[in-house]
C-alpha cells in the first residue's frame, strides 16, 4: 500500500539532537536518526552505545544529544550491556515495578570495529540467547575513531593505515566479512541490511519492523565515512547509491529464515562505479592494477548471485 514516509514522520521528534560532533557527511548520525524515528511517539528507548566515534561526538559528559536513556559502554560490551537492561526490565516488569503501560524498547549502536571485530562475541551471546533486543551496526568499513586501521569489515583493497596501498602490499588483503549472513545464521526472527539512500524509506521501514519485532533483530546499515573514505562531504547519498546500485551493499532482509532482496537494480553498475569516487581506492585506478578491480568485481558478483539464489530456495521452501 502506497504511503507518503513524509506525512508518517513529519510530527515525530529528532531522538538524535542536533549540535553533536560528527563530522560533515557521515553517515552514522544519519542512520541513529532514522532509526530512532522508527519509534512510535510513546515509547521510551534505552540506548546502548560501544565505543566509536558516535560515542564520542555524540555523548560528551555532561552533555547528550540523545534524548532516551543512554549507556556508553566499551568496545565489546554493547550486546551483553543492552541484553542485561532488557532482563533486568522484562524481571521489574513482572516483579509489578514498573509501570504497565509504558513500553521500552532496547537498541544498541555499533560501528563495524566494536560490531564486526571486537564486541562480535557479546553480540552472538545477546541474539542466541533471545533478548528482544535491536542491534544496529553502523557500517563504516574501518577504525574510524581511532585513526582509519582496518577491520574485518574493511573491503578488499582498501587502503588504511593498517594496509597502506603502495609497493609491498596493494591495500587490504582480506575479503570483507559477511556479517549479516553470519546473523542469519543465529536463526533470529529478523535480520537486514540497508543503507540511508533517496528518502530513506528502506532504513525506516526495516528500523520499524526491527524495534516491533518481537524477540533478536539486527540491523547492518552501510554508513560511510568522508575522512576514511576520501570522497567530498556532499557526496555522501551518491555513495550510498552507487553502493546498491552496483550491487556491492544489496538491499535485503531475512524474516524467520526468509529472504527477500528489496531492490533488483534495472541494469547493474560495474563496481568500479563505486570505488572511484574514493580515495581509498585510487592505487586500483594506476596502470597494471586493473587485476585489483576484476578480482573486487568478481567478488561483488559472486555475493549477488548467492543471494539470488538463497531469495529463491527459501521461498520454494515456503511455497511447498
Amino acid at each position: 500500500m502506497a504511503y507518503n514516509l513524509k506525512e508518517i514522520i513529519a510530527d515525530k521528534p529528532s531522538r538524535l539532537k542536533s549540535g553533536h560532533r560528527m563530522c560533515a557527511g557521515c553517515g552514522a548520525p544519519i542512520v541513529a536518526r532514522m532509526v530512532l524515528r522508527a519509534l512510535k511517539n510513546e515509547d521510551h528507548a534505552v540506548i546502548a552505545n560501544a565505543t566509536g566515534c558516535m560515542e564520542v561526538s555524540t555523548f560528551i559528559y555532561p552533555y547528550s544529544a540523545w534524548s532516551d536513556s543512554y549507556i556508553h559502554t566499551a568496545f565489546e560490551c554493547a550486546g551483553a550491556t543492552l541484553s542485561g537492561a532488557e532482563a533486568a526490565y522484562r524481571s521489574m516488569k513482572k516483579q509489578g515495578k514498573l509501570p504497565k503501560d509504558v513500553d521500552t524498547k532496547f537498541i544498541a549502536f555499533g560501528g563495524d570495529g566494536g560490531t564486526y571485530d571486537i564486541g562480535l562475541q557479546s553480540l552472538s551471546g545477546a541474539m542466541e540467547r533471545g533478548h528482544d533486543m535491536v542491534y544496529v551496526c553502523y557500517d563504516n568499513g574501518a577504525y574510524m575513531n581511532t585513526g582509519i586501521q582496518r577491520s574485518s569489515a574493511t573491503p578488499h583493497f582498501a587502503d588504511t593505515t593498517t594496509t597502506p596501498a603502495g609497493t609491498v602490499i596493494p591495500g587490504k588483503m582480506q575479503v570483507r566479512k559477511d556479517l549479516t549472513e553470519i546473523m542469519v545464521g543465529h536463526h533470529i526472527p529478523y535480520v537486514a541490511q540497508t543503507v540511508p539512500i533517496n528518502n530513506f524509506k528502506d532504513l525506516y521501514e526495516k528500523s520499524e519492523k526491527a524495534i516491533y519485532t518481537e524477540g533478536p533483530a539486527f540491523l547492518n546499515v552501510l554508513a560511510p565515512c568522508p575522512r576514511g573514505w576520501g570522497y567530498p562531504t556532499e557526496d555522501l547519498l551518491q555513495i550510498n547509491k552507487l553502493a546498491v546500485e552496483t550491487c556491492y551493499w544489496p538491499l535485503y532482509e531475512v524474516v524467520n529464515g526468509k529472504y527477500k532482496i528489496n531492490y533488483k537494480p534495472a541494469k547493474k553498475l560495474p563496481v568500479e562505479e563505486f570505488l572511484r569516487p574514493q580515495r581509498r581506492f585510487k592505487h586500483m585506478f594506476k596502470p597494471g592494477n586493473e587485476w585489483m578491480i576484476e578480482a573486487f568485481q568478481k567478488e561483488t558478483d559472486e555475493r549477488w548471485e548467492a543471494l539470488l539464489k538463497l531469495e529463491e530456495i527459501t521461498n520454494k521452501e515456503e511455497e511447498k
